[in-house]
């Protein structure tokens, strides 16, 4: 009966001490599980924090791209505006240089149609040099040759509005001239001293009209004129580019 006892009670010690380290051993587990679900938890803490901090960068990143795609849409803007005001810049100058070739032909137009006169005035003169003789009074003036005679060389005593024979001869010379300058205009001017510009005029006519009907001058070239001489008396054969047609040629230049 003690035996029994005793083993009864070694067997209680027994249980008590495997419960006891049963307990133990749960209690370390139950330690070992918190410390491994503190440990989750950090780790889930910090992936959440993660989580926040890369969805403000993603905020961050989608802000810096809309701001670099309207940057980048401006820009395009301006290139493209550039690209149009350089293309009409482009066009402008294009057109500029071309007015500025127009106008540069029609000056050289009208330089060339003065040195044409001024060519001509040599040429006449050196014409009336040999035609009319070297004493012949002819002289150049703002590109128009003047020759000159006194007025009785024409008429009697300077009066009257018959031409002298003498007169007629010289005259025939001065056809000649003003057929071998066919561009120039041609003025008979008649001066005197006395005021009286009709019979200037008639004296002025009268020699323009043998020039025409006897020499076979074209009419339309010549012009008759009378004219105040102040303290001389003359008549002057006058040979004058032809002014208008170069101002006709100019002004159409101009409208081109």
């Amino acid at each position: 009966m003690m035996k029994l006892y005793i083993c009864s009670a070694f067997f209680l010690i027994g249980l008590n001490t495997l419960q006891a380290q049963k307990k133990s051993e749960l209690i370390a587990q139950n330690q070992e599980l918190k410390f491994q679900l503190d440990s989750i938890k950090r780790i889930v803490s910090t992936a959440q924090r993660n989580e926040k901090l890369g969805l403000l960068r993603a905020e961050e990143m989608q802000v810096q791209v809309k701001e670099l795609q309207d940057a980048n849409a401006t820009l395009m803007k301006n290139l493209n505006s550039f690209a149009t005001l350089s293309s009409q810049n482009s066009e402008n100058i294009t057109k500029t240089l071309a007015t500025l070739k127009r106008k540069e032909k029609q000056i050289k137009g009208i330089v060339d149609g003065i040195a044409s006169n001024d060519s001509t005035a040599i040429m006449t003169l050196t014409h009336a040099k040999q035609t009319l003789g070297e004493n012949a009074n002819v002289n150049v003036t703002n590109g128009t040759v003047i020759v000159s005679e006194k007025l009785d060389f024409f008429f009697d005593n300077g009066l009257g509005n018959k031409v002298s024979a003498e007169a007629n001869t010289w005259l025939e010379n001065i056809a000649k001239l003003i057929k071998a300058n066919p561009k120039s205009m041609i003025t008979v001017a008649s001066l005197n001293i006395t005021g009286e510009l009709d019979l200037a005029l008639q004296q002025a006519t009268s020699i323009a009209s043998i020039l025409i009907k006897e020499y076979g001058v074209q009419g339309d070239r010549i012009t008759a004129v009378g004219a105040d001489g102040g303290l001389r008396e003359s008549v002057q054969i006058k040979f004058e580019p032809d002014y208008k047609a170069f101002y006709d040629m100019a002004k159409g230049d101009v409208k081109n």
